[in-house]
Protein backbone atom coordinates (compact mmCIF):
# COMPACT_ATOMS: atom_id res chain seq x y z
CA UNK A 1 0.00 0.00 0.00
CA UNK A 2 1.83 3.04 -1.59
CA UNK A 3 1.29 6.02 1.39
CA UNK A 4 2.86 9.14 0.66
CA UNK A 5 3.47 12.10 2.62
CA UNK A 6 2.41 15.53 1.19
CA UNK A 7 3.39 18.97 1.97
CA UNK A 8 0.96 21.95 2.73
CA UNK A 9 1.15 23.57 -0.33
CA UNK A 10 0.74 20.47 -2.57
CA UNK A 11 -2.31 19.72 -0.49
CA UNK A 12 -3.85 22.67 -1.79
CA UNK A 13 -4.51 21.25 -5.00
CA UNK A 14 -5.77 18.23 -3.94
CA UNK A 15 -9.32 19.22 -3.35
CA UNK A 16 -9.30 22.64 -1.88
CA UNK A 17 -8.16 22.25 1.67
CA UNK A 18 -7.03 25.22 3.24
CA UNK A 19 -3.75 26.25 5.76
CA UNK A 20 -6.55 26.64 8.31
CA UNK A 21 -8.09 23.13 7.92
CA UNK A 22 -4.77 21.95 8.90
CA UNK A 23 -3.54 21.19 12.50
CA UNK A 24 0.48 22.20 12.12
CA UNK A 25 0.72 19.58 14.87
CA UNK A 26 -0.11 17.28 12.09
CA UNK A 27 1.37 15.09 9.16
CA UNK A 28 -1.23 14.85 6.37
CA UNK A 29 -1.17 11.62 4.49
CA UNK A 30 -2.71 10.38 0.75
CA UNK A 31 -3.59 7.09 0.96
CA UNK A 32 -4.73 5.18 -2.32
CA UNK A 33 -6.72 8.66 -2.98
CA UNK A 34 -7.50 9.48 0.24
CA UNK A 35 -6.72 12.02 3.04
CA UNK A 36 -6.21 10.87 6.48
CA UNK A 37 -4.38 12.71 8.77
CA UNK A 38 -2.00 11.22 11.20
CA UNK A 39 -2.68 11.75 14.94
CA UNK A 40 -0.90 14.61 17.07
CA UNK A 41 1.76 13.83 19.68
CA UNK A 42 -1.38 14.32 22.20
CA UNK A 43 -3.29 12.16 20.42
CA UNK A 44 -0.37 8.98 20.40
CA UNK A 45 0.12 9.45 23.91
CA UNK A 46 -3.24 9.54 25.15
CA UNK A 47 -3.72 6.38 22.60
CA UNK A 48 -1.99 4.94 25.74
CA UNK A 49 -3.65 5.37 28.78
CA UNK A 50 -6.54 3.69 30.28
CA UNK A 51 -8.29 6.12 32.93
CA UNK A 52 -11.48 5.89 35.11
CA UNK A 53 -13.49 9.04 36.06
CA UNK A 54 -16.40 10.13 38.28
CA UNK A 55 -19.51 10.25 36.46
CA UNK A 56 -22.95 8.12 35.66
CA UNK A 57 -23.06 9.94 32.06
CA UNK A 58 -20.76 11.80 29.61
CA UNK A 59 -22.12 14.75 27.53
CA UNK A 60 -19.97 16.54 24.75
CA UNK A 61 -18.92 19.47 27.38
CA UNK A 62 -18.03 16.46 30.45
CA UNK A 63 -14.51 16.22 30.78
CA UNK A 64 -14.57 12.96 30.12
CA UNK A 65 -15.69 13.43 26.80
CA UNK A 66 -13.32 16.09 25.84
CA UNK A 67 -10.15 14.08 27.09
CA UNK A 68 -11.60 10.88 25.05
CA UNK A 69 -11.64 13.60 21.88
CA UNK A 70 -8.87 15.74 22.31
CA UNK A 71 -5.96 12.84 23.66
CA UNK A 72 -7.75 9.86 21.16
CA UNK A 73 -7.84 8.05 24.82
CA UNK A 74 -7.42 4.16 24.27
CA UNK A 75 -10.43 3.53 27.16
CA UNK A 76 -11.94 4.03 30.13
CA UNK A 77 -12.39 1.88 33.21
CA UNK A 78 -15.74 2.16 34.80
CA UNK A 79 -16.64 1.22 38.39
CA UNK A 80 -19.59 0.63 40.72
CA UNK A 81 -18.09 2.23 43.91
CA UNK A 82 -17.71 6.04 44.52
CA UNK A 83 -14.02 6.32 46.04
CA UNK A 84 -15.28 10.23 47.31
CA UNK A 85 -18.72 9.20 48.37
CA UNK A 86 -19.68 5.65 49.00
CA UNK A 87 -23.51 7.12 48.98
CA UNK A 88 -23.70 7.62 45.18
CA UNK A 89 -22.42 5.65 42.34
CA UNK A 90 -18.95 6.85 40.34
CA UNK A 91 -20.05 5.06 36.60
CA UNK A 92 -22.71 2.18 37.42
CA UNK A 93 -26.28 2.67 38.73
CA UNK A 94 -28.82 0.07 36.71
CA UNK A 95 -28.71 -1.05 33.45
CA UNK A 96 -30.91 1.66 31.03
CA UNK A 97 -27.91 4.51 32.63
CA UNK A 98 -25.02 1.79 31.81
CA UNK A 99 -26.30 1.67 28.09
CA UNK A 100 -26.60 5.49 27.45
CA UNK A 101 -23.29 6.14 29.39
CA UNK A 102 -21.10 3.75 26.91
CA UNK A 103 -23.19 5.25 23.92
CA UNK A 104 -22.33 8.46 25.01
CA UNK A 105 -18.40 7.91 25.67
CA UNK A 106 -18.12 6.11 21.91
CA UNK A 107 -20.00 9.07 20.84
CA UNK A 108 -16.40 11.21 22.02
CA UNK A 109 -14.51 9.43 20.33
CA UNK A 110 -13.31 9.73 16.70
CA UNK A 111 -13.87 6.19 15.53
CA UNK A 112 -16.31 5.10 18.21
CA UNK A 113 -13.55 2.09 18.81
CA UNK A 114 -13.27 3.30 22.56
CA UNK A 115 -12.32 0.56 24.89
CA UNK A 116 -14.85 0.53 27.88
CA UNK A 117 -13.88 -2.04 29.95
CA UNK A 118 -14.67 -3.68 33.93
CA UNK A 119 -13.61 -6.16 36.31
CA UNK A 120 -15.99 -8.73 35.92
CA UNK A 121 -15.09 -12.73 36.71
CA UNK A 122 -17.84 -13.74 38.62
CA UNK A 123 -17.67 -13.86 42.83
CA UNK A 124 -16.41 -11.15 44.83
CA UNK A 125 -15.28 -9.64 41.59
CA UNK A 126 -18.20 -8.82 39.46
CA UNK A 127 -18.68 -4.52 39.11
CA UNK A 128 -22.26 -5.49 37.56
CA UNK A 129 -24.37 -6.47 40.69
CA UNK A 130 -27.65 -7.45 40.91
CA UNK A 131 -28.80 -4.45 42.85
CA UNK A 132 -28.28 -2.43 39.35
CA UNK A 133 -31.12 -4.44 38.02
CA UNK A 134 -27.72 -7.29 36.45
CA UNK A 135 -27.72 -10.94 37.09
CA UNK A 136 -24.85 -10.43 39.62
CA UNK A 137 -24.18 -14.12 40.76
CA UNK A 138 -21.96 -15.44 38.79
CA UNK A 139 -19.55 -18.06 40.42
CA UNK A 140 -16.34 -17.59 41.63
CA UNK A 141 -13.60 -19.45 39.66
CA UNK A 142 -12.73 -22.17 42.26
CA UNK A 143 -17.01 -23.02 42.14
CA UNK A 144 -16.87 -22.30 37.84
CA UNK A 145 -14.26 -25.58 38.16
CA UNK A 146 -16.64 -27.98 39.88
CA UNK A 147 -19.32 -27.70 36.75
CA UNK A 148 -19.67 -29.39 34.28
CA UNK A 149 -18.24 -27.31 31.07
CA UNK A 150 -21.42 -27.11 29.35
CA UNK A 151 -22.73 -25.01 32.69
CA UNK A 152 -19.73 -22.67 32.54
CA UNK A 153 -19.98 -22.02 29.15
CA UNK A 154 -23.59 -21.25 30.52
CA UNK A 155 -22.33 -18.86 33.17
CA UNK A 156 -19.72 -17.25 30.64
CA UNK A 157 -22.01 -16.76 27.42
CA UNK A 158 -24.94 -15.21 29.96
CA UNK A 159 -21.72 -13.04 31.19
CA UNK A 160 -20.41 -11.93 27.66
CA UNK A 161 -24.16 -11.31 26.74
CA UNK A 162 -24.58 -9.25 29.67
CA UNK A 163 -21.61 -7.04 29.11
CA UNK A 164 -22.47 -6.39 25.64
CA UNK A 165 -26.42 -5.84 26.04
CA UNK A 166 -25.04 -2.52 28.19
CA UNK A 167 -21.57 -1.63 25.58
CA UNK A 168 -19.20 -2.67 27.12
CA UNK A 169 -16.68 -4.25 25.21
CA UNK A 170 -13.92 -5.09 27.43
CA UNK A 171 -13.43 -7.88 30.17
CA UNK A 172 -10.54 -7.57 32.48
CA UNK A 173 -10.67 -10.88 33.34
CA UNK A 174 -9.82 -14.19 33.16
CA UNK A 175 -7.55 -14.54 36.42
CA UNK A 176 -5.19 -17.07 35.15
CA UNK A 177 -2.97 -17.36 38.79
CA UNK A 178 -2.40 -20.52 40.08
CA UNK A 179 -4.36 -21.25 43.65
CA UNK A 180 -0.85 -22.45 45.00
CA UNK A 181 -0.87 -20.41 48.52
CA UNK A 182 -3.66 -21.18 50.68
CA UNK A 183 -2.38 -18.14 52.44
CA UNK A 184 -2.64 -15.86 49.54
CA UNK A 185 -5.51 -13.33 50.85
CA UNK A 186 -5.68 -11.50 47.21
CA UNK A 187 -6.49 -14.73 45.01
CA UNK A 188 -6.32 -17.82 46.93
CA UNK A 189 -8.78 -17.12 49.60
CA UNK A 190 -11.24 -15.08 47.06
CA UNK A 191 -11.49 -17.81 45.26
CA UNK A 192 -10.25 -16.12 41.71
CA UNK A 193 -8.34 -19.02 40.65
CA UNK A 194 -9.61 -21.75 38.10
CA UNK A 195 -7.12 -24.43 40.19
CA UNK A 196 -3.39 -25.18 41.16
CA UNK A 197 -3.18 -27.12 37.54
CA UNK A 198 -2.16 -24.83 34.71
CA UNK A 199 -4.00 -26.71 31.90
CA UNK A 200 -6.88 -27.15 34.34
CA UNK A 201 -6.94 -22.87 34.54
CA UNK A 202 -6.19 -22.63 30.80
CA UNK A 203 -9.28 -25.25 29.98
CA UNK A 204 -11.65 -22.71 32.08
CA UNK A 205 -9.74 -19.74 30.85
CA UNK A 206 -10.72 -20.74 27.48
CA UNK A 207 -14.12 -21.23 27.44
CA UNK A 208 -14.27 -17.58 29.39
CA UNK A 209 -12.31 -16.36 26.64
CA UNK A 210 -14.69 -18.41 23.82
CA UNK A 211 -17.50 -17.21 25.42
CA UNK A 212 -16.57 -13.68 25.58
CA UNK A 213 -15.35 -13.45 22.02
CA UNK A 214 -18.95 -14.79 20.74
CA UNK A 215 -20.36 -11.43 22.50
CA UNK A 216 -17.72 -9.33 21.02
CA UNK A 217 -16.01 -8.29 24.58
CA UNK A 218 -12.18 -8.36 24.33
CA UNK A 219 -11.02 -10.00 27.61
CA UNK A 220 -6.98 -9.55 29.57
CA UNK A 221 -4.98 -12.53 31.09
CA UNK A 222 -4.17 -11.21 34.75
CA UNK A 223 -1.95 -11.08 36.57
CA UNK A 224 1.38 -11.79 34.69
CA UNK A 225 3.86 -13.26 35.73
CA UNK A 226 1.62 -14.78 38.42
CA UNK A 227 0.20 -13.46 41.27
CA UNK A 228 -1.09 -16.74 43.13
CA UNK A 229 1.83 -17.55 45.05
CA UNK A 230 2.15 -13.99 46.67
CA UNK A 231 1.25 -12.67 50.38
CA UNK A 232 0.82 -8.96 50.05
CA UNK A 233 -1.83 -7.17 48.06
CA UNK A 234 -0.63 -4.60 45.29
CA UNK A 235 -3.35 -2.31 46.29
CA UNK A 236 -1.51 -1.19 49.42
CA UNK A 237 1.77 -1.53 49.25
CA UNK A 238 5.70 -3.25 48.06
CA UNK A 239 5.13 -7.14 47.11
CA UNK A 240 7.72 -9.48 46.78
CA UNK A 241 7.08 -12.69 45.69
CA UNK A 242 10.90 -13.89 45.18
CA UNK A 243 10.79 -16.49 47.58
CA UNK A 244 7.11 -17.95 47.04
CA UNK A 245 6.73 -17.26 43.43
CA UNK A 246 7.55 -20.59 41.28
CA UNK A 247 8.03 -20.57 37.82
CA UNK A 248 4.68 -22.68 36.72
CA UNK A 249 2.98 -19.78 37.55
CA UNK A 250 3.82 -18.77 33.73
CA UNK A 251 2.26 -21.80 32.69
CA UNK A 252 -1.28 -20.55 31.42
CA UNK A 253 0.59 -17.59 29.76
CA UNK A 254 3.07 -19.75 27.98
CA UNK A 255 0.43 -22.07 26.50
CA UNK A 256 -2.07 -19.66 25.81
CA UNK A 257 0.27 -17.42 23.49
CA UNK A 258 1.08 -20.88 21.77
CA UNK A 259 -2.75 -20.88 21.08
CA UNK A 260 -2.97 -17.26 20.03
CA UNK A 261 -6.26 -16.94 21.44
CA UNK A 262 -4.80 -13.80 23.94
CA UNK A 263 -6.33 -10.18 23.12
CA UNK A 264 -4.55 -8.52 26.24
CA UNK A 265 -2.51 -9.23 29.12
CA UNK A 266 -2.24 -7.36 32.03
CA UNK A 267 0.91 -7.01 34.11
CA UNK A 268 1.09 -7.39 38.11
CA UNK A 269 2.88 -5.15 40.78
CA UNK A 270 4.87 -8.11 41.74
CA UNK A 271 8.18 -8.01 42.69
CA UNK A 272 10.15 -11.10 41.61
CA UNK A 273 13.72 -11.05 42.12
CA UNK A 274 14.36 -14.68 39.80
CA UNK A 275 12.61 -12.65 36.73
CA UNK A 276 14.10 -8.47 37.41
CA UNK A 277 16.20 -7.69 40.55
CA UNK A 278 15.21 -3.78 40.12
CA UNK A 279 12.16 -3.78 39.23
CA UNK A 280 8.37 -4.84 39.63
CA UNK A 281 6.75 -6.76 36.41
CA UNK A 282 4.59 -3.78 35.23
CA UNK A 283 8.17 -1.71 35.42
CA UNK A 284 10.42 -4.02 34.09
CA UNK A 285 11.52 -4.48 30.53
CA UNK A 286 12.99 -8.13 31.36
CA UNK A 287 9.69 -9.53 31.88
CA UNK A 288 7.28 -7.45 29.64
CA UNK A 289 9.43 -7.10 26.27
CA UNK A 290 11.82 -10.23 27.39
CA UNK A 291 9.75 -12.71 29.15
CA UNK A 292 6.47 -12.36 27.89
CA UNK A 293 7.23 -10.92 24.32
CA UNK A 294 10.64 -12.55 23.65
CA UNK A 295 10.63 -15.80 25.24
CA UNK A 296 6.63 -16.81 24.71
CA UNK A 297 6.17 -14.74 21.69
CA UNK A 298 3.54 -12.75 22.70
CA UNK A 299 2.94 -9.30 20.39
CA UNK A 300 -0.51 -8.29 21.62
CA UNK A 301 -1.36 -5.86 23.85
CA UNK A 302 -0.19 -5.28 27.11
CA UNK A 303 -2.04 -3.50 29.86
CA UNK A 304 -1.05 -2.69 33.74
CA UNK A 305 -2.49 -3.06 36.38
CA UNK A 306 -3.96 0.35 37.86
CA UNK A 307 -0.93 2.10 38.16
CA UNK A 308 -2.58 4.21 41.18
CA UNK A 309 -1.75 1.32 43.68
CA UNK A 310 0.42 1.37 46.39
CA UNK A 311 3.22 -1.28 45.31
CA UNK A 312 3.72 1.62 42.56
CA UNK A 313 2.48 4.94 43.56
CA UNK A 314 4.34 4.99 47.00
CA UNK A 315 8.10 3.65 45.65
CA UNK A 316 8.41 5.45 42.15
CA UNK A 317 6.20 8.34 41.69
CA UNK A 318 4.31 9.69 38.98
CA UNK A 319 7.06 10.66 36.39
CA UNK A 320 9.45 7.43 36.87
CA UNK A 321 6.65 5.21 37.09
CA UNK A 322 5.26 6.39 33.43
CA UNK A 323 8.97 6.28 32.24
CA UNK A 324 9.83 2.86 33.25
CA UNK A 325 6.11 1.20 32.20
CA UNK A 326 6.53 2.94 28.48
CA UNK A 327 10.14 1.58 28.38
CA UNK A 328 9.06 -1.43 29.25
CA UNK A 329 7.13 -2.35 27.19
CA UNK A 330 3.26 -1.88 28.15
CA UNK A 331 0.75 -0.38 25.74
CA UNK A 332 -1.88 0.67 27.67
CA UNK A 333 -1.38 2.66 31.04
CA UNK A 334 -4.30 2.25 33.43
CA UNK A 335 -4.93 4.68 36.00
CA UNK A 336 -8.57 3.87 37.66
CA UNK A 337 -8.20 7.46 39.45
CA UNK A 338 -10.80 4.67 42.25
CA UNK A 339 -8.17 4.21 45.41
CA UNK A 340 -8.37 7.56 47.04
CA UNK A 341 -9.02 11.12 46.42
CA UNK A 342 -5.36 11.57 46.76
CA UNK A 343 -4.18 9.91 43.80
CA UNK A 344 -6.49 10.64 41.94
CA UNK A 345 -4.73 12.30 38.40
CA UNK A 346 -6.02 14.14 35.41
CA UNK A 347 -5.47 12.79 32.00
CA UNK A 348 -3.47 16.16 30.75
CA UNK A 349 -1.27 15.49 33.34
CA UNK A 350 -0.46 12.36 32.59
CA UNK A 351 0.07 13.61 28.74
CA UNK A 352 2.27 16.23 29.47
CA UNK A 353 4.33 14.49 31.94
CA UNK A 354 4.73 11.83 29.16
CA UNK A 355 5.59 14.54 26.45
CA UNK A 356 8.13 15.98 28.72
CA UNK A 357 9.88 12.72 29.20
CA UNK A 358 9.57 12.16 25.41
CA UNK A 359 11.74 15.49 24.95
CA UNK A 360 14.26 14.69 27.69
CA UNK A 361 14.57 11.65 25.53
CA UNK A 362 13.85 9.68 28.46
CA UNK A 363 11.25 8.03 26.20
CA UNK A 364 11.08 7.19 22.55
CA UNK A 365 8.58 8.16 20.69
CA UNK A 366 9.14 5.16 18.36
CA UNK A 367 8.17 3.53 21.09
CA UNK A 368 4.72 4.93 21.63
CA UNK A 369 4.12 4.23 18.06
CA UNK A 370 4.36 0.64 18.25
CA UNK A 371 2.38 0.52 21.16
CA UNK A 372 -0.37 2.34 18.95
CA UNK A 373 -0.40 -0.21 16.12
CA UNK A 374 -0.63 -2.76 19.02
CA UNK A 375 -3.80 -0.89 20.77
CA UNK A 376 -5.07 -0.07 17.18
CA UNK A 377 -5.08 -3.67 15.97
CA UNK A 378 -6.98 -4.90 18.99
CA UNK A 379 -9.74 -2.18 18.66
CA UNK A 380 -10.01 -3.54 15.16
CA UNK A 381 -11.51 -6.76 16.67
CA UNK A 382 -14.58 -5.10 18.15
Amino acid sequence: MNVKKLSLVALLFLGGCSLNAVDDKQELLVQEGATVIEKTLDEKIGSMLMVGFMGTSAPKNSQICRDIAKYDLAGVILFDMNPINHKQAKNIENRVQVARLTQELKACSKDGKLLISVDQEGGRVQRLKSKYGFYGKFPKAKDISRLSDEKVKWHYEKMGAELASVGINYNLAPDVDLAINKRNHVIYKLGRSFGADPKEVVHYASIFMNAMHDNGVLTSLKHFPGHGSSLGDTHKGFVDVTKLWKPIELEPYRLLAQSQTIDTVMVAHVFNAKLDSKYPATLSKKIVNGKLRGEFGFNGVVITDDLQMGAINKKYGLRNTLKLAINAGDDILLFGNQLSVKSMVKTSTLVNTIKSLIQSKEVKLSDIEASNKRVESLKAKL
